[in-house]
């Protein structure tokens, strides 16, 4: 971070690139099909123009979140209006539509659901990993989730270029869906006995990892089909969230080419 003179910190690692600044330049950039994570809007602002921007965003499903203008004014000094939009460094991809190519191919589909992994290096970090083994998707949470900007794609050594992620508003549901579909939900978590070598991933299976800090939601957790872990020999009782992705991940190739 650096500190601006009126006293405002600058988050250094921001660039511009990754943002469209101003209420009038983030609706032209959404009538244009830009990718959008997410637009910030300051909390005061309630305006017709404000109010149409609401509106665009509702229908166009890109999450709106509000914020203090101290926020804005951190991630750049230029005059934002209030509005900044937070660009994302892919197109988002359909999960139907991969879980049906999945399918018409005879493969067993191969998911990964990120229930809310904030850390732009341990998002693209996964996605490394996941993309070199060959998994068919990624799937994170509309809200609460890495932005995959250009420092994910960065880490990502390209990546997220190539593997397809698809973005859900409500990630429950999505993994009911995914149940629907034939997929098993397989829970990665340290709250159990059951090793992660005990379950069958040469099924169509996802994969649910959680943050470091919060794990896998309660609810999720409910609906999972199984619930494993990777053993632990040593004194610390947790991997680094991407670690434990790649342990997962590679366990499901093992038995795939068994």
């Amino acid at each position: 971070m650096e500190k601006r003179k009126d006293g405002f910190l600058i988050d250094k690692g921001a660039n511009d690139k990754d943002f469209i600044f101003g209420t009038r330049a983030v609706m032209e950039s959404i009538h244009a099909g830009k990718e959008i994570d997410k637009v910030l809007v300051q909390k005061e602002l309630n305006n017709d123009l404000i109010k149409e921007l609401l509106q665009l965003c509702k229908a166009e499903n890109i999450p709106v979140v509000r914020v203090p203008d101290a926020k804005l004014n951190r991630i750049t000094r230029k005059n934002h209006q209030g509005v900044i939009a937070q660009m994302s460094s892919i197109a988002y991809a359909s999960l139907d539509n991969v879980i049906d190519q999945c399918y018409a191919i005879g493969k067993s589909p191969l998911i990964l659901v990120l229930d809310h992994i904030t850390d732009v290096r341990n998002f693209g970090a996964i996605a490394r990993t996941a993309e070199c083994a060959g998994v068919d998707a990624i799937v994170i949470p509309e809200k609460g989730s890495a932005q995959i900007n250009s420092d994910a794609v960065k880490t990502s050594a390209g990546a997220l270029n190539f593997i397809p992620v698809a973005r859900v508003k409500n990630l429950f549901y999505t993994c009911r869906d995914l149940q629907k579909m034939g997929l098993s939900l397989i829970a990665v978590t340290e709250k159990t006995d059951k090793t992660m070598y005990e379950a069958d991933f040469s099924a169509p299976v996802a994969i649910i990892l959680g943050s470091e800090e919060d794990g896998i939601s309660q609810e999720i957790m409910g609906i999972a089909d199984a619930k494993v872990k990777i053993p632990m020999a040593g004194n610390i009782e947790s991997l680094n969230v991407s670690v434990s992705a790649g342990v997962a991940i590679y366990e499901a190739i093992r038995q795939r080419k068994a």
